[in-house]
């Protein structure tokens, strides 16, 4: 089926893949709108050469059917109530909730089950993680103990609206990077997540109060499973190595990981997969091969759009953002400029 899109709310480059999908599947992008910011939209606008639009209501039409959104953080939640309101489904850059009002709200946009509601979470899509995990399934080592998840980023602070620094309206480091991990918890696992402890600190950038740049969470998973996630904003601006991004996964009988390298030929990063086990003619591991990407955060939405089973449901997307706003509602700050006299 051929759908008509439209963007409402255009703050994040990630917002280009959601276009660029869309368009190439054959669907009609409406036009794109943004409150405040037209930089990135009218970039959107020139790059896919489809319209700017003046005023939301044009887009909240029955002629639209779809809805995507890269808005400031803590608007998203007032995207998705009108998108019920106006009988389009809405798939958003992550994360769609920032704070326990909009979690509350967000489930009972759920719960009432007028529209999907998608979240471009990519990893569990991505055919090296799809690999990995079905060799844990198979019990290639044994029972999970434990993980190890680590999510640097770069900031490149001059780069970001003002926006990206305030609490209120991006919800903080925890919740816009490790909603993407506590999501592989629960998918690598097939685990709820039932306890978290958590701590977030400032090291940086005095003139943004409130600006936390380094976040640590301890999970208990409901089998008793542990695991420890951690992301932060202090990848060098220069740096292209990508292997502080890592997954560490201890089972009974041996260890899987997943790993990003920098590849000095292709001139990007490159993702891989490992399982250990201590046995075999390779001590050091083997390298698995990426299974053939056949469905993405995108793609998988059009599918519950179209009334299939999803992979990535309103179920993950909840119990994700709930993990992240109860992890971040009872960390222990510290600000290391407190401290400084």
């Amino acid at each position: 089926m051929s759908y008509r899109f439209a963007v409402i709310g255009c703050r994040h480059g990630h917002i280009r893949s959601f276009i660029k999908e869309m368009l190439d599947k054959g669907h009609t992008c409406a036009g794109i709108y943004d409150a405040e910011d037209w930089k990135l939209a009218r970039q959107c606008v020139e790059l896919y050469n489809v319209p700017l639009v003046d005023h939301v209501e044009e887009l909240l039409v029955p002629s639209v059917h779809i809805i995507g959104s890269s808005a400031v953080n803590n608007e998203k939640i007032d995207i998705i109530e009108a998108c019920e309101r106006g009988g389009q489904h809405i798939v958003l850059d992550k994360p769609a909730v920032t704070d326990g009002d909009g979690l509350r709200r967000l489930e009972a946009v759920m719960e009432r089950g007028r529209i999907q509601i998608g979240l471009m979470l990519p990893k569990r899509f991505w055919g090296t993680m799809t690999a990995l995990k079905r060799e844990i399934d198979a019990g290639a080592i044994g029972d999970i103990v434990h993980l190890y998840i680590t999510s640097p980023h770069k900031l490149l602070p001059a780069t970001r609206d003002a926006w990206h620094f305030s609490k209120k309206r991006n919800g903080g480091v925890l919740i816009d990077l490790l909603i993407h991990d506590m999501d592989v918890l629960r998918w690598l696992t097939g685990k709820e997540i039932v306890m978290t402890q958590s701590v977030m600190s400032k090291t940086i950038l005095p003139e943004y109060p409130d600006f936390y740049d380094t976040a640590a969470v301890q999970v208990m998973m409901d089998d008793g499973t542990t695991a420890q996630v951690h992301a932060d904003w202090h990848t060098p601006a220069t740096n292209k190595d990508g292997r502080f991004s890592r997954i560490v996964i201890a089972g009974t009988e041996g260890y899987a990981e997943y790993g990003v390298v920098y590849d000095a030929k292709q001139g990007k990063n490159a993702t891989y997969a490992r399982i250990t086990r201590g046995d075999g003619d390779d001590p050091d591991g083997t390298f698995l091969k990426p299974d053939a990407e056949t469905a993405s955060a995108v793609s998988d939405f059009l599918d519950r759009v179209d009334g299939k089973q999803g992979l990535f449901t309103h179920v993950d997307i909840l119990a994700a953002s709930r993990a992240t706003i109860e992890a971040d509602e009872s960390a222990v700050i510290r600000n290391r400029f407190d401290f400084k006299h």
